[in-house]
């Protein structure tokens, strides 16, 4: 053991609190700064959640004329022309290929360690499980492992990644400390 005792090898622990001025404080500047995990498990999940997307686009564009039908059956009265079923299908594939190449470019510009994109993406994953939280506690909506389920998941560790401290620090690498 060489005269070292049991608690010199321990690593020091954070307080489980910290205050918010030691938190916004700058990281340092460090151009070469690795690419934590954390960035990398945050851009794996944004393009999972692009994938989810497209997979779900494929879905609505494949039964669309189940959906139709079926809003045909909940509103009397409702019948679409086969141009207006086209049209709408069209605004919802476009609708949703907007959304799909948004987050593919907030993932490039995440794991280029653009703190903006960072922010961007986490404020999406809240606005998200709080969406579903609300559709939760007020109207009822059960969350299956076949539909919020997962999203939700994805979600909660897109946060706990890009929230980490090494996920900031690189997103944070190039500002200059105030001088």
């Amino acid at each position: 053991m060489n005269g070292e005792t049991g608690a010199a090898r321990t690593p020091r622990k954070r307080p489980a609190f910290e205050p918010a001025v030691r938190l916004l404080r700058p990281t340092g500047y460090d151009p070469d700064m690795k690419r934590p995990a954390s960035i990398v498990a945050g851009t794996g999940l944004v393009l999972l959640s692009a994938v989810a997307g497209v997979l779900v686009l494929l879905g609505v564009g494949l039964t669309w004329n189940d959906l139709v039908a079926s809003a045909d059956a909940d509103f009397e009265g409702f019948e679409p022309t086969p141009e207006g079923r086209a049209a709408g299908l069209a605004a919802v594939v476009v609708a949703a290929a907007v959304g799909v190449i948004a987050d593919l470019i907030l993932a490039l510009f995440v794991f280029l360690g653009r703190n903006w994109a960072r922010v961007i993406v986490m404020l999406f994953a809240v606005f998200s499980i709080s969406g579903y939280f609300v559709a939760w506690w007020a109207q009822g909506q059960e969350i299956t492992l076949g539909g919020a389920f997962v999203s939700v998941a994805v979600d909660i560790l897109l946060l706990l990644a890009l929230s980490s401290r090494s996920a900031a620090a690189y997103a944070r690498r190039l500002e200059h400390p105030a001088s």
